[in-house]
């Protein structure tokens, strides 16, 4: 590997294990075992460098929560019952668990992504990759385009907040079990109101 992949390296590691914010140029040097002429001469700041880590490592990450999210459905897709919804986040949630420092690092850049537009636009494009693949995880392939957007943002959502909560306080965050059994009392309160009418 040369300088720039070098650094890349060393910036993904410093996000992970220290976080966007707390992460200085010295400590990227330290762990990529390059110089600090080499930021600028390939990035051009610190900041750019620590962009461009986050993106790769979400990019590895979506591919990460989309092995996943497929594993054990046979190559077929579609939500085949409750008990697929459980497997799917229970495999979820570990892999939250296994990445924490990539999702703490995710929301520090959240909280400035207004100041960093570049950055913004690439993440919304990865969200809508991410969106997407939710929704065919749980969806069949004959979904229209609206119904895989409002699927894939609800699960999104879900997906967001499983993390935020995982981050606070993972001793008592959701399981896939926890999810399964949420989603199972609210389609049966839903059904069952339904009914009644």
């Amino acid at each position: 590997m040369g300088h720039r992949e070098d650094l890349l390296v060393g910036a993904k590691r410093c996000l992970i294990e220290k976080g966007y914010a707390r992460t200085t140029a010295r400590d990227i040097v330290a762990a990529s075992s390059t110089n600090l002429a080499s930021i600028g001469y390939h990035f051009g700041s610190k900041e750019a460098l620590l962009n461009q880590a986050l993106l790769q490592a979400n990019t590895e990450w979506s591919q990460a929560l989309d092995a996943a999210m497929a594993a054990g459905t046979g190559g077929g897709r579609g939500m085949e019952s409750l008990e697929h919804f459980e497997a799917v986040w229970c495999r979820v949630v570990r892999l939250l668990a296994d990445r924490g420092g990539l999702c703490a690092a995710n929301f520090e850049i959240f909280a400035q992504i207004q100041h960093a537009p570049e950055v913004r636009e690439t993440l919304a494009g990865g969200l809508d990759e991410i969106r997407r693949g939710l929704a065919k995880t749980f969806l069949c392939d004959q979904a229209d385009e609206s119904t895989v957007r409002a699927v894939g943002s609800f699960y999104q959502a879900l997906l967001t907040g499983v993390m935020a909560q995982w981050l606070i306080d993972p001793e008592n965050a959701p399981s896939g079990n926890d999810l399964a059994k949420a989603l199972r009392t609210i389609v049966h309160g839903i059904t069952s109101a339904a009914l009644s009418r």
